[in-house]
């Protein structure tokens, strides 16, 4: 499966795989001992520096001025946890180490990289759980019949045809069409929130 295609690839990224899928392969017997103690090493190591970030501090007051200029593009006016200056764009996992006397210092690459990747990902992947919740609050909301997706503004041709020629009965069956993506599907409910705001006004 290529993840560049998957509706959700924020979260099914390559890098993540063997987080994702391991627990998965443990219960279904195909991952042994060895490679099972591997993960449960990784996954600890990742958690345990994810945590050390949080709860490591620095202020302008600790903080040379410079050393922020050269590091983060200019000094902090505030106390900040090296986790949250991870998350800046062009900050990365070995510079902590010149904002902190307990900067980086895990020296597996594996672990280094998956905290740094989570660190800049974490908002994009929230933003994107967020989407699937509210998605699925509309799993079994009823489309109109006869509706023509021709009148939905800002699908694509190809969405319009697809929806046309299978005709869902609700938001969850439409989701589920091949080539669906969830920007068609919040078109689907801007233009039923509309509707229904035009029948309230008109029924009023």
């Amino acid at each position: 499966m290529f993840t560049s295609r998957a509706e959700y690839r924020l979260t099914l990224r390559e890098d993540n795989a063997d987080l994702r899928l391991t627990e998965t392969g443990r219960r279904l017997g195909i991952v042994d001992d060895v490679r099972w103690d591997a993960f449960n090493r990784k996954r600890d190591a990742i958690g345990r520096e994810q945590e050390r970030l949080k709860s490591t501090w620095v202020t302008p007051q600790s903080l040379p001025a410079e050393v922020a200029e050269r590091v983060l593009g200019k000094p902090i006016e505030r106390e900040y946890s090296l986790m949250d200056l991870l998350k800046r764009p062009g900050v990365g996992y070995a510079s902590l180490a010149e904002l902190s006397e307990r900067g980086a210092f895990v020296g597996d690459g594996a672990v280094a990289s998956q905290v740094e990747i989570q660190a800049k990902y974490q908002g994009y992947v929230e933003r994107q759980h967020e989407e699937i919740a509210r998605q699925e609050r509309y799993e079994t909301m009823a489309l109109p019949r006869g509706l023509d997706y021709q009148n939905v503004r800002g699908l694509s041709i190809e969405v319009q045809q697809k929806l046309n020629q299978h005709k869902p009965e609700t938001i969850g069956q439409a989701s589920r069409i091949s080539g669906m993506t969830p920007a068609a599907i919040s078109l689907l409910l801007v233009h039923l929130k509309r509707g229904l705001g035009a029948s309230e006004r008109s029924a009023a």
